[in-house]
């Protein structure tokens, strides 16, 4: 049965579901749009899961630091000039001169969210958080969808239901931690999305650590935990037969450019598929190559010493997955020869990924409107929005969960400052058109009404 709702308040211009740093972004270009038109202003407005502003917290690691540039912040490349860059922040928390001291461009991790949350302090009266979507009901207008109401309620109180009325709804609620088939968390047995908060929790030091996975993520947290339980034995598994270093390198980084989406766009589907395939490894299950050396420097000292406690099971499969009172059991495969061993461990990460939110489940009954390729896939254009029936004259926006039409790049930071842009310019021209459209009907209608 669905809730009892009545509609209270303005119509909004945007509604952004989600507010990682894709709407975050989006937030900002929203902000700089109305100063440079406050004729015409944009009114949004935001809702969020989480009780605050977090981004990837449970990988926060003290050393870690972005694999990208800090001038692919929340708007440098789009508008250098922006009161919202890192290079502000980093001016008003007084470390700029430390930072250009420093010779990198890539920030520590916790130094970057410190970043994004100095960014989303400055938005607080336009988020709800705390406040989950549980329908979207298109609302229409002779025959038209002109509006959307999207029903929302509170996650500590979920009698509390609240609508808000949108011309445009953008949908950013990112990415879903991915453990193995059958597999749930435990207190021995975790993702790599909740890794720092569960190790706070985790009762005295473990004598044996299992992270499992190839990635970035998983080359991080074998090394941390290396360093935190100096007595314990650490064992990296994974089925490649080493670590793969990311290709960063300059030409292949442009895949990573604005301009890259529009090619990517533009061409024919066994372009694009090729395109998966060359380039893959600029950001799937790679790692950068100094947390490679340095987890190879730790193994060969441990050599030279005798003692290993860093341990590489490569070209090797998890078969089984036992949790028990006081351990979790792993049944392992070697790859090479078939045969199975059993490890015990105190604790198990596996770091396996995530896969996309699917935007249609934020949407319900309203995803009927939307269009779908030959696979099955949504149609996107090119300003990231959904491709929907005629009917509909309100706007649905993507931003991530666009891989098939936008490229690698469609939900990571690369193009985050861009692609937020390009949404808001979409929905301003949407709406200067709107509003037009709204004067000729209106003045139809009273000159109907002369001739009566």
């Amino acid at each position: 049965m669905k809730p009892k709702t009545t509609y209270t308040g303005p119509v909004l211009d945007i509604l952004g579901v989600g507010f990682g740093p894709s709407n975050l972004a989006l937030a900002v270009a929203v902000d700089e749009y109305n100063e440079a038109a406050p004729a015409t202003p944009l009114r949004a407005g935001f809702v969020e899961r989480k009780q605050t502003f977090g981004w990837h917290r449970g990988m926060l690691l003290d050393q870690a630091t972005m694999q990208v540039s800090f001038l692919k912040d929340l708007v440098t490349m789009r508008n250098p000039r922006s009161r919202f860059t890192f290079l502000t922040y980093l001016h008003e928390r007084d470390r700029l001169v430390q930072f250009i001291n420093h010779k990198t461009l890539f920030p520590l991790r916790i130094e970057f969210h410190d970043y994004l949350e100095w960014v989303a302090a400055q938005f607080a009266e336009t988020v709800h958080y705390g406040t989950e979507v549980v329908e979207v009901r298109p609302v229409e207008e002779g025959g038209k969808v002109v509006y959307l109401d999207v029903i929302s309620r509170e996650v500590d109180h979920p009698d509390r239901v609240v609508v808000r009325r949108t011309r445009n709804l953008v949908i950013a609620s990112g990415i879903v931690p991915a453990l193995p088939a059958g597999l749930e968390s435990t207190d021995r047995l975790w993702h790599s999305s909740e890794f720092l908060d569960r190790l706070a929790e985790f009762p005295g030091d473990p004598s044996v650590c299992t992270v499992v996975g190839a990635g970035q993520s998983a080359a991080e947290i074998a090394g941390h935990l290396h360093e935190v339980f100096p007595r314990a034995d650490v064992h990296a598994v994974f089925s490649r037969y080493g670590y793969s270093p990311a290709d960063d390198s300059p030409f292949a980084n442009r895949v990573f450019d604005p301009a890259a989406v529009d090619e990517f766009f533009s061409a024919p589907p066994h372009v694009q598929q090729k395109f998966f395939e060359y380039h893959a490894n600029t950001n799937y299950s790679v790692v950068d190559i100094e947390v490679i050396e340095d987890l190879n420097g730790r193994i060969y000292r441990e050599s030279v010493r005798g003692v290993p406690r860093l341990h590489i099971r490569h070209m090797t499969a998890v078969k089984q997955v036992t949790p028990e009172p006081d351990r979790v059991r792993l049944r392992l495969e070697q790859l090479s020869t078939g045969e199975h061993v059993d490890l015990d461990t105190d604790l198990v990460v596996f770091a396996t990924g995530y896969r996309p939110m699917d935007p249609l489940a934020v949407l319900g009954g309203t995803a009927d409107l939307c269009k779908h390729d030959s696979s099955g896939l949504l149609r996107v254009q090119r300003d990231h929005q959904v491709v929907t029936e005629n009917s509909v004259e309100c706007g649905i926006y993507l931003q991530g969960g666009t891989e098939h039409t936008h490229g690698l790049s469609s939900s990571l930071l690369s193009t985050t400052a861009v692609r937020a842009g390009e949404i808001v310019e979409s929905v301003a021209g949407r709406s200067r058109g709107a509003d037009s459209g709204r004067t000729e009907r209106a003045m139809a209608k009273g000159l109907s009404n002369v001739r009566s």
